[in-house]
């Protein structure tokens, strides 16, 4: 049987925290800024955990990680 291959879009989003779960950062932070709120950016730096219901499809875009 041959190898799976991971999608190397979810590879570039998509990291894999300690306790098994997936971690992603935020939209909205690249351009068109100024009309945003110091808070609003401040918390879109931040990195987030994906949905519970995204868990099953993330985990078989990459399946070795």
């Amino acid at each position: 049987m041959s190898k799976m291959k991971t999608n190397r879009g979810a590879a570039k989003r998509f990291r894999r925290t300690a306790k098994g779960g997936f971690k992603r950062a935020s939209s909205h932070l690249n351009h068109i800024l100024t009309k945003k709120k110091s808070k609003r950016k401040r918390q879109l730096g931040l990195t987030k955990q994906i949905a519970d219901a995204d868990q099953k499809s993330v985990r078989r875009m990459l399946p070795y990680s």
